[in-house]
């Protein structure tokens, strides 16, 4: 599938192993390239929800494309009560989101751009998460035993807390874990 590809080099400009993951999942041939240092910075104004695509569309730019490439950029934020919750400076930041997350239901957005010599895509994907409510004990676990310090909102979906701590999700759970790959397939197809 996606054959429409293999006249680009593919990059992933991301270091999140999980959307390494998710994008080998579509059999996609690439490679991760990530440009250090940009500064992910929006304006105030800007709509939390809008905030995501905003990002990717700033990583996309920092990138010079060649006309065989085709890069993919991607920025994911936790929402809650109307704010971003961005990722954690330490164990006690983190466990101060996970207390927060704790038997509320947020909002996870995630912002996707596509870029080529010729033509630029973007797109935001938003999922509903319902946490169950977890005790400090099983927040110091997770925090101790995951390390969830690259993540949006202190948790991966996909580990321990998301076993035990989801109670449900409206919307992509791939988009949870950073990706949401069905709505990436359906552009990538176009290109």
């Amino acid at each position: 599938m996606l054959d429409n590809l293999k006249k680009y080099s593919v990059i992933l400009a991301s270091g999140s192993p999980r959307r390494k993951e998710l994008l080998e999942g579509l059999g996609v041939n690439f490679r991760v390239e990530v440009v250090k240092g940009i500064e992910e910075t929006y304006p105030e104004d800007l709509p939390v929800e809008e905030i995501p695509v905003y990002l990717s569309r700033l990583k996309a730019q920092a990138y010079a494309v060649q006309p065989d490439e085709l890069i993919i950029t991607a920025d994911t934020v936790v929402i809650l009560g109307g704010k971003v919750i961005g990722k954690p400076q330490d164990a006690a930041d983190a466990k101060q989101m996970l207390s927060q997350l704790s038997e509320n239901v947020h909002t996870v957005v995630t912002g996707v751009t596509i870029s080529t010599k010729d033509r630029v895509e973007s797109f935001g994907c938003s999922s509903e998460v319902e946490f169950a409510p977890l005790s400090d004990e099983e927040i110091e676990y997770y925090v101790e035993n995951y390390s969830p310090f690259d993540k949006a909102g202190s948790y991966g979906i996909q580990e321990w807390i998301g076993y035990m701590g989801i109670k449900g999700i409206n919307g992509s759970f791939y988009n949870v874990m950073g990706l949401p790959v069905q709505r990436l397939y359906a552009l990538l197809k176009t290109f």
